[in-house]
């Protein structure tokens, strides 16, 4: 089993950053990849990036050049720096873990994790 908690969000004007980080616990240390996955007042969730065991990372095109997703390890903590945000950027944000036993998958489809945190709000204001 594992636990997932995010902090990091708040409010920004259009242009401006922020660092989600999402701290985790438990059984971290199997063959799971890490995800962030965000959802807008109104819509479905859906995945922004992830990143695999090997640490290579694979983004949305929504987010891509603009959202960096890293991992250390020791810590067992996982950062999305978010720059240049824009007003549709503005959702709850997840922290998820994906089971894999392939060293080097991951996947931003929502469908596929199997443990989720509770959200951390990002709003950016236009």
């Amino acid at each position: 089993h594992v636990q997932l908690v995010e902090s990091g969000g708040g409010s920004v004007q259009a242009g401006g950053n922020l660092t989600l980080s999402c701290a985790a616990s438990g059984d971290t240390y199997t063959n799971y990849y890490w995800a962030w996955s965000r959802q807008a007042q109104g819509r479905g969730r859906e995945g922004a990036a992830c990143i695999n065991r090997d640490g290579y990372t694979l983004y949305k095109p929504s987010v891509k050049g603009r959202f960096t997703l890293s991992r250390d390890n020791p810590e067992n903590t996982l950062s999305l720096q978010m720059n240049s945000l824009k007003p549709e950027d503005t959702a709850m944000y997840y922290c998820a873990a994906g089971h894999h036993l392939a060293r080097t998958y991951c996947s931003t489809d929502p469908s596929q994790f199997n443990y989720w945190g509770q959200g951390t709000q990002a709003t950016v204001s236009s």
